[in-house]
């Protein structure tokens, strides 16, 4: 194990020449699968509360959290961010940072931008490590109304109480905020899509929405059911908004618990030739 294996450890995680603030729960990577949980797009690993305890408590997997370049007490980021900053995530920094974490089994475990690094890097990488995916609040393309929610969420930052919110998770706020809002409200941006990433799954997927998240329609999950050709599960939630593991935990964490169990007892079970 390449890591300190801890809920509070000593050092930073080194990817890519960045310190990446990091936690620990449950068993390491050489004795039991791992979830490799990636936040939202204004998250860190304080803002999943304790839901890795109880993740690795239900499961028996490991639990690795970690926060963003920018994001948490990590290293700052560049700014202003690319447009393709999730792309770069998945393809520059998600593999380097299983193989620093000596992670040999993982479930990738994805909230809004978190969940589309995710996505993406299954649908661009080719490693074996990765035997499936929960996508929470996923996004593959831009729509109105969630570009209209960003821009509300910009006002509330420079005039509302979203900033000393924020502050108590961030070491650099503003950084933090401005890399996701001034992305994603660029111009270039509406033109975003990586749907093309679905199509090239090949590993079971559980993708969770709440109908009233102001973020992203259920027309992302169903640009993924029209799209994959990997087992598909899903959890469409009512009353429920853009953060389904915190205004539903039961269900959610239900649905992800079956899942892992489904998923490890599949990979343990023996193959029979007839």
């Amino acid at each position: 194990m390449s890591i300190e294996w801890s809920e509070k450890p000593d050092q930073k995680l080194t990817v890519a020449g960045q310190g990446l603030e990091y936690a620990c729960w449950g068993p390491p990577p050489d004795a039991a699968p791992t979830l490799l949980m990636l936040h939202e797009g204004l998250g860190s690993i304080a803002q999943w509360r304790d839901l890795p305890s109880r993740l690795a408590a239900a499961t028996g997997f490991g639990v690795l959290a970690y926060a963003r370049a920018g994001y948490g007490a990590s290293d700052p980021a560049d700014l202003p961010r690319p447009l393709d900053y999730q792309t770069r995530e998945a393809t520059q920094v998600l593999g380097p940072l299983l193989d620093a974490a000596g992670i040999e089994q993982a479930l990738l475990l994805g909230h809004s931008d978190g969940a589309t690094i995710a996505a993406i890097y299954a649908g661009s990488v080719s490693d074996l490590r990765v035997r499936g995916l929960v996508l929470i609040a996923p996004h593959f393309f831009t729509e109105p109304e969630g570009l209209a929610a960003i821009r509300a969420a910009g006002e509330a930052y420079r005039d509302g109480d979203l900033r000393v919110r924020l502050a108590k998770y961030h070491a650099d706020v503003d950084g933090a905020f401005r890399g996701w809002h001034d992305a994603w409200t660029h111009p270039g941006f509406e033109r975003w899509n990586v749907a093309d990433c679905i199509d090239h799954w090949r590993i079971p997927v559980l993708a969770i929405q709440g109908r009233r998240d102001p973020y992203g329609t259920l027309a992302q999950i169903a640009e993924i059911e029209q799209r994959i050709y990997a087992p598909l599960e899903t959890l469409i939630l009512d009353d429920c908004g853009h953060a389904p593991h915190l205004e539903r935990p039961e269900e959610t964490e239900g649905a992800i618990v079956e899942f892992c169990a489904r998923l490890h007892r599949l990979e343990r079970e023996e193959v029979h030739f007839a």
